[in-house]
């Protein structure tokens, strides 16, 4: 990441949950253009329906979690175990956070972050009198 701070990891500033399950932190790529942030997320085994993305006092909060392998199937080997996910990052105050927006695809999370309209760069017309 280069020495932008707009968005910053913040997972060691919140407090820590108890879980008897294993809690990993996913590796992420974040990226910037003009008009937003993108936060890419390593999450495989997460589906849309056991992802949580939260903002809260201006700190993006990532949290997933994946399940076994359910019914009448007996393990005969187990190397993969569930596990849940959890990153978050302090935001900077130039994310428009009514426009957040995530999706989660193949074990990838790709959460959008657009910057709000005061921050974005402008061409500024120039008159002739």
């Amino acid at each position: 990441m280069s020495e932008n701070t707009e968005i910053t990891a913040a997972q060691e500033s919140l407090p820590e949950r108890a879980s008897e399950r294993a809690v990993t932190t996913p590796p992420v790529d974040i990226y910037e253009n003009d008009d937003e942030f993108m936060v890419i997320a390593d999450m495989p085994g997460v589906s849309s329906d056991t992802i949580d993305i939260h903002f809260d006092k201006d700190v993006l909060i990532i949290e997933g979690s994946t399940r076994a392998v359910e019914g009448e199937l007996k393990a005969l080997a187990r190397e993969f175990t569930s596990a849940d996910f959890r990153r978050s990052f302090q935001l900077a105050p130039v994310v428009d956070v009514e426009k957040i927006a995530a999706e989660i695809k193949g074990g990838v999370l790709t959460v959008r972050l657009p910057k709000s309209a005061a921050v974005k760069p402008r061409q500024i017309p120039i008159t002739t009198g």
